[in-house]
């Protein structure tokens, strides 16, 4: 595993933990990492990285079918009508993480999206404002290199910046993860396949800005 990199049956290097189970594999080769300019889509991880909290990301992935159904494809203007007795229909729902304070983290900060919808025309206009600087970027990706990422001064600025807008469970490490996975960096390793097919994407990509 030089490097921290795994090679499958299909021949293709990929990043260590996109070898460990199927799912993971799935989820390295065709979402993490590209580029997302889709509101549901950067809201859904938002809250899944909340929910994740204190878990693996594999138990989220098997649920996330269920989360969509759960938060309505995570259209956070419906969900920013959810109500108690929606919490506590969220709470029965065996197929979610059944934990009161990220069910209602969920609900509080579809509120909070729709206000930044409101203020930046979209939730991705705003949050494509925290796409790091070059200089701020390792010049080489290695599994080293990647286990010191936890954070970064742009994912805690973005956590700063939501939290002062009064969003929750939006930590510094939990922003990361989110740039990560939404291609705001790419981080897969050096020699990963999907390295060169996310910074491709990335170059086709045209991030939203805010209206004026």
């Amino acid at each position: 595993m030089a490097g921290g990199l795994v090679t499958r049956e299909d021949g293709r290097p990929r990043c260590w933990w996109g070898s460990s189970h199927e799912d993971y594999a799935l989820y390295h080769d065709a979402e993490w990492g590209h580029p997302v300019a889709d509101d549901r889509r950067l809201f859904e991880k938002i809250c899944l990285e909340g929910f994740q909290s204190g878990l693996s990301w594999l138990t989220i992935l098997r649920k996330r079918e269920h989360f969509r159904r759960a938060f309505r494809g995570f259209d956070f203007e419906a969900v920013a009508r959810f109500n108690r007795r929606s919490v506590d229909r969220l709470l029965r729902d065996a197929g979610i993480v059944r934990h009161r304070g990220k069910i209602e983290s969920t609900l509080n900060n579809a509120r909070r999206a729709v206000a930044l919808r409101d203020e930046f025309g979209s939730l991705a206009a705003y949050l494509w404002r925290f796409e790091p600087p070059a200089t701020e970027r390792p010049k080489r990706f290695t599994r080293a290199t990647l286990g010191k990422l936890a954070s970064t001064p742009t994912s805690t600025a973005l956590s700063k910046d939501l939290k002062q807008r009064g969003w929750t469970f939006v930590g510094p490490t939990t922003m990361y993860a989110f740039m990560q996975a939404m291609g705001l960096v790419n981080d897969h390793l050096e020699g990963c396949f999907a390295r060169d097919e996310v910074a491709a994407a990335r170059r086709r990509f045209r991030p939203p800005r805010p209206h004026p």
